[in-house]
């Protein structure tokens, strides 16, 4: 069965939803869908430092923006400088830089369009493994930070009071977020991961009456657009990333038709 190139691309699709969908949730609460960005645009800087050391592109990728969520955090708490203006600097600083070493490589041959766009359907039984396994690791990750995690998000004095360490749950997200978009790189590429971050929880976020449900809601709402992304490229003949956000984009629109859902605490 897994000798199928569709069959393979669903299955990847499927094991990353189920990980963007949580983790989704709390870049849409958090207010982080730049600080994705940011990670993801280090992606360049991941694959120039790959090359130099001759070592796999995903480990590259994901020691540089691990990298740059530390240096998010350290700046965020000595400089006086805005976060936004911060993620800025280093977002396009890490994508300059990475474009300036990719230069001194001119013969080399690497698929620009797949790192930017993605391309799921040349995804491998090795990355199968990759994608489950470490999203199964990621779901338990997140799982043990959940409750000071949402608590900070509600209130980060609230949470340091009742002693949950949030600061402490915030940077391993990070750390989550950056390995999310190593794996996913490969799939749906630098410029389209943060839309899959992002659109499914802000999807179901009108529809779910406790955080659970909405985590829950985002994986479904991810695989739903995975799924319908994957038909739409196999008959339109389409590129199979931005399909795959478009059929989110469609789903986010398709949600939000009919009378507005009252507020809210």
């Amino acid at each position: 069965m897994l000798d199928d190139f569709l069959i393979r691309a669903l299955l990847a699709g499927i094991g990353l939803a189920f990980v963007t969908g949580p983790a989704g949730c709390f870049v849409v609460w958090r207010r982080l869908a730049y600080f994705g960005e940011t990670i993801a645009h280090s992606a360049l800087l991941g694959v120039a430092f790959a090359i130099l050391l001759d070592f796999s592109l995903m480990i590259g990728i994901f020691v540089i923006a691990s990298i740059m969520v530390f240096a998010v955090f350290y700046l965020e708490r000595r400089d006086t400088l805005p976060t936004d203006t911060l993620l800025g600097l280093l977002a396009h600083g890490g994508l300059a830089f990475g474009l300036v070493i990719l230069s001194f490589f001119p013969n080399m041959q690497l698929d620009l369009h797949a790192l930017l766009f993605g391309d799921i359907l040349a995804v491998s039984r090795t990355d199968l493994a990759v994608i489950w396994i470490g999203g199964g690791l990621a779901l338990v990750m997140l799982r043990y930070i959940w409750r000071p995690l949402l608590a900070a998000t509600v209130s980060t004095d609230l949470a340091t009071v009742a002693k949950m360490r949030p600061e402490r749950a915030q940077l391993v997200f990070g750390l989550l977020v950056a390995a999310v978009i190593a794996v996913a790189i490969k799939i749906v590429g630098v410029l389209l991961i943060v839309a899959l971050l992002v659109i499914p929880a802000a999807t179901v976020r009108r529809f779910a009456s406790n955080p659970e449900k909405m985590a829950v809601g985002a994986a479904v709402a991810g695989l739903i657009a995975v799924t319908g992304g994957l038909f739409a490229s196999a008959q339109l003949d389409t590129p199979s990333g931005p399909s795959i956000v478009v059929a989110a984009i469609v789903l986010f629109a398709l949600t939000r038709i009919g009378r507005p859902q009252k507020n809210r605490r």
